[in-house]
Formats: C-alpha cells, structure tokens, sequence
C-alpha cells in the first residue's frame, strides 16, 4: 500500500548562476521554518518530520547544489557556496524577519556558521547531527591536495544501485531503526532512471571528490562564539557507524562550550538519520524548542 504523507510543491530559484529547487509544505503565510538536509540526502529527507508536525507552518526545505533536484556545479564544491546560497535563499523568502534553521548533519554545520556569520538574520536554530568535522592539521594539506588533484583527473562516479528493492536493503542495513515502507519512499526520491533506463542517484557523483580545503575547526568554533540566538542540538542515542566515521556524542561534549544558549536533546532508537528514524519524536523536540524560544508567528 503507497505511503500516505503530506503533499509538497516545488519551486524554482535562481541563484549564483545555479537553479535551486525548493520543496515547499504547509500554507504560504504561516509561521515560516527553513529546513535544511545533509550531506548525499535530499530536502524529502524532512517528510516524516513534516508529516508529524502538530501546528501549521510554512516549510521551505531546498535541494542543496548537487543534490535532488537542484542543479550541478560545473566543478567541485566547497562548503562556502552553500553558506552563500543560505544566504540567497533566506533574502528570497524572508528579506526582514530573522528566521528559524533547523539543518540535519552537513545542513546544521551549514545553518551554525550562517548563524554567527550573520547572528542578525536568524532567530533560532536546530542542528541535528550537525556538529562539526574532525579536526584536521596542516600537515594533511599536501596529501589532500593530490587526492585531490587525482580524482580530478579521473573523474567520479557512482556504483551500480541495481533496483529500488536493492537500495532499500542497503538502507535498512545501515538504518535498523528505519521503517521498510519510509526505505522505499526515499529510496525512490533519491534516485531517477536515466535515458539509458538505468536507476542512478540524483546527487552529482563530484560531491564524493576530497574537499581539498581542510576542515578549520578553530573557524568554526569562532563563527559559533557569534551566535546570538537560541540553539538546540539533537542527536540520536545509538549513532551508527557512518560515513563522516566519528563519534557524533563526543563532538558534542568537545564543542558545546562554543555555543552561549545551547539546549541538548538525544532521540531514543535513532542513529545518525534521526529525522528518518524518529520523525515523530523529532517534530515534537523541534517544535517543543522554536515555540518556546520565538513567538509563533513572529519570526520569518
């Protein structure tokens, strides 16, 4: 039987010479909220969150650059575009008001720096699993650098996925708290059949090229000390082994001290896709936090 959830419309941005798909939920008017997805997802990352939302909001949920339906880069991708495109978006759908930010892994780190970067344009902030890299040192700089400069020469490419029914093993292996009917919901919004009828993920494969500027965690711990707004980090409690290969609990005793207002929360039986896993305990966490912090229908 089809999944049931609720429908989402598209729209279409152009910005930094790209055109950025935007999933839109809710009723235009409504209290806005921006969600943001990580790394190799999707903004369909977020319905079953949306789905169990209990007051009406205005969702604005992009495809990064690269990733669902948005368009390629040309070239290989580096974390400040995404900071510039955050940009753009908000001064599309909310040029006055600050807003509320709730990004899952890639988009919370994203959503973390924007917010000490510009501490005046956002009102709250949710990062679930999104809190940072591992540190790195200079001396992985060369090393990097001809990685690097290896894939770009070879090119990237994704494997063979082979059917939906072969994905969605492969999720529900690496997600054991992901229920079967939402695996092949996503399963079939991350992919596409190309001309050749062959299934492919809809992510550009240059996402998996080496990121040759190091990880500065220092930076990042600065942008943080500028945050002014409220901060919820979630985190599920029994984080899987995943492919940023950390643990996400440490990272949060190690860097919360950056943060001046900062509430924690951890969702029982979920692993590093919480907003998947859980969606419903989820919505209540996010909800709980924004109409305790921002006025309902105050924000942008």
């Amino acid at each position: 039987m089809p999944i049931s959830v609720h429908p989402s419309r598209s729209e279409f941005l152009s910005a930094h010479g790209l055109r950025h798909h935007i999933r839109r939920w809710g009723t235009p008017g409504a209290p806005r909220l921006f969600l943001l997805h990580g790394w190799m997802d999707h903004s369909a990352t977020f319905q079953f969150m949306v789905d169990a939302l209990a007051h009406d909001w205005d969702i604005i949920a992009p495809d990064w650059r690269g990733f669902g339906a948005s368009q390629h880069n040309t070239g290989s991708y580096f974390a400040a575009d995404y900071l510039a495109d955050l940009d753009a978006i908000l001064e599309h759908y909310s040029p006055q008001a600050p807003v509320r930010l709730v990004g899952h892994s890639m988009g919370g780190m994203v959503a973390s720096l924007y917010a000490g970067i510009r501490p005046e344009r956002v009102a709250a902030l949710v990062s679930i699993e999104g809190f940072g890299l591992p540190a790195t040192s200079p001396d992985e700089a060369p090393a990097r650098y001809a990685r690097w400069l290896a894939q770009k020469r070879s090119g990237m490419r994704f494997g063979p996925i082979g059917d939906l029914q072969a994905l969605v093993a492969k999720m529900l292996k690496r997600q054991p708290f992901l229920r079967p009917d939402r695996a092949a919901w996503l399963a079939g919004h991350w992919t596409e059949t190309g001309d050749d009828g062959e299934l492919r993920y809809r992510a550009d494969p240059k996402h998996k090229m080496v990121n040759p500027v190091l990880y500065r965690l220092e930076e990042a711990r600065a942008c943080w000390r500028h945050i002014t707004c409220p901060v919820l980090w979630l985190a599920g409690d029994s984080p899987e082994p995943n492919s940023l290969t950390f643990n996400i609990l440490e990272l949060m005793r190690e860097r919360r001290d950056g943060f001046a207002d900062l509430r924690e929360a951890s969702i029982a039986n979920a692993g590093h896709m919480v907003q998947q896993d859980q969606p419903e305990a989820v919505a209540a966490a996010v909800e709980a936090f924004l109409l305790e912090t921002t006025a309902y229908g105050k924000a942008g």
